[in-house]
């Protein structure tokens, strides 16, 4: 029998689940004013730090907007008010590289082969274009980290999913930020930064066919090849 600890919930908690609840079931819509804070304290029958405490939370999430002067409003919820605490989480949390990558598969699998399906020819047009910038830092022996990055970029805007591609990128400018001194690791390998290369070639070629199983399964070899290089990367530091 799996029994779970029981988890004490701070009263502010209390407050943004139960506004949270309105706003998911349409009591509280977009543009809805929120009482005052008075009217806040005697309805939740709560102090004022708890309220106060509850309206940061809540302006943190991108749920509430507070105007100095006229009050609290109900938010319009776009793409970036749920994406900025995600990425905001993800910087301020500690020893979460791996489980940044067992993201990135999730998502990135997935959109390469929703490339394949539906890329444009200028979003083609773009990955040969950071393909060609790799290459000429291939030459130069320089990392070509910019050029990977641009490649994934347009990778995940040729998925015409606009959340998918949020939160790729904000995986994606997290872990160039976390990642920037393991990520020279892989290029002490002087064969490594062609193989890269190779990898990324095969896969626009994939997404160019709009062969969708073949630029999965690549998009899938190449994040596991990098996933297991700095998993072993990690665990030399640590011996």
């Amino acid at each position: 029998m799996m029994l779970k600890p029981i988890k004490t919930q701070k009263i502010y908690e209390k407050i943004v689940d139960q506004i949270g609840q309105l706003v998911a079931e349409g009591h509280l819509k977009p543009g809805d004013r929120l009482p005052s804070e008075r009217e806040l304290v005697e309805r939740f029958q709560v102090s004022r730090a708890s309220i106060r405490e509850a309206i940061s939370a809540l302006e943190m999430m991108g749920l509430i907007e507070v105007r100095s002067g006229e009050g609290t409003y109900i938010r319009v919820v776009n793409i970036d008010s749920v994406v900025a605490p995600l990425a905001w989480m993800l910087f301020i949390e500690k020893d979460t590289d791996l489980e940044l990558y067992e993201a990135r598969k999730i998502l990135e699998v997935q959109a390469a082969g929703l490339a394949a399906e539906r890329a444009e020819e200028d979003e083609i047009n773009e990955m040969f274009e950071a393909l060609e910038i790799m290459r000429i830092d291939l030459e130069h022996h320089r990392l070509g980290e910019e050029a990977d990055h641009h490649f994934h970029y347009a990778i995940a805007r040729a998925t015409h999913n606009k959340i998918l591609f949020r939160l790729m990128n904000t995986i994606s400018d997290t872990m160039r930020k976390t990642l920037q001194s393991s990520r020279s690791k892989l290029y002490e390998d002087h064969s490594t930064p062609e193989k890269l290369y190779e990898e990324h070639y095969l896969l626009y070629e994939a997404i160019k066919n709009h062969d969708v199983v073949r630029a999965q399964k690549l998009m899938l070899e190449h994040l596991v090849g990098v996933e297991n290089y700095l998993a072993k990367y990690m665990l030399s530091d640590v011996e």
